[in-house]
């Protein structure tokens, strides 16, 4: 064997090992969103196992975790909860974290899990007490009442200043109107475009909400005097 030929040999055998490890890496990428997608938990854990990063962000620069959340693949967000390695408070291209997302679709036992993570429960901007407080599900309301026991600021501002009582008049439970408003939420404050709860329930056709609210506003008047 030549001195040229081994040498040339020598770079095939090389190309090929890096062909092999980038197609690897290209394979389980794939297959990391596809299971996530699909909740397949087995083919998470396998990949986990082989040291793939689970923090990997997909094209779209959505994390894992939240994926999951928002696909409603739940044996896979488990997993990952459960993972010290996992970033459970990475944000995607809209501010949105996982205890948003989990906020968000009513999944009370994850908001629960991620808390005990450590999961930040107020951020500037939309929270997820803004999100709990969008879904009419019933398990938002305990949600809701457990952000607010992990000390969720209750009147906290979205980027064009709408609470999460806002919200809750506009597309959440009634109770949990009643439950913003008793844990002290205030109901006279107004978005960027001047709007308070009150308008928010009277554009959703919600009297009951508005009344609540209204009465809420009465107990805050000063007594009168004759």
């Amino acid at each position: 064997m030549t001195k040229h030929f081994r040498k040339l040999k020598n770079l095939f055998v090389l190309i090929a090992i890096f062909s092999s490890v980038a197609w690897a890496q290209t394979s389980s990428y794939d297959a990391f969103f596809s299971a996530v997608q699909r909740d397949n938990e087995s083919v998470v854990i396998a990949l986990a196992l082989r040291e793939f990063d689970l923090n990997t962000r997909s094209p779209d620069g959505e994390h894992g975790l939240i994926m999951a959340l928002r696909a409603g693949s739940l044996k896979v967000a488990d997993f990952l909860v459960g993972q010290p390695g996992v970033d459970v408070d990475a944000r995607n291209q809209h501010d949105e974290n996982a205890l948003m997302m989990a906020s968000l679709k009513g999944h009370q036992s994850l908001v629960r899990q991620l808390i005990e993570r450590g999961a930040q429960v107020n951020k500037p901007g939309w929270t997820p007490l803004h999100y709990a407080a969008s879904n009419g599900n019933p398990q938002s309301l305990e949600i809701a009442r457990l952000l607010l026991e992990h000390h969720a600021y209750i009147d906290a501002a979205s980027p064009n200043g709408t609470t999460p009582l806002m919200m809750a008049a506009h597309y959440g439970l009634p109770a949990l109107v009643d439950l913003l408003l008793e844990e002290g939420a205030d109901p006279l404050l107004r978005n960027q475009q001047g709007l308070t709860a009150i308008d928010f329930a009277r554009r959703a056709g919600r009297a009951r909400d508005v009344e609540a609210i209204a009465a809420q506003i009465r107990k805050r008047q000063p007594s009168g005097r004759w």
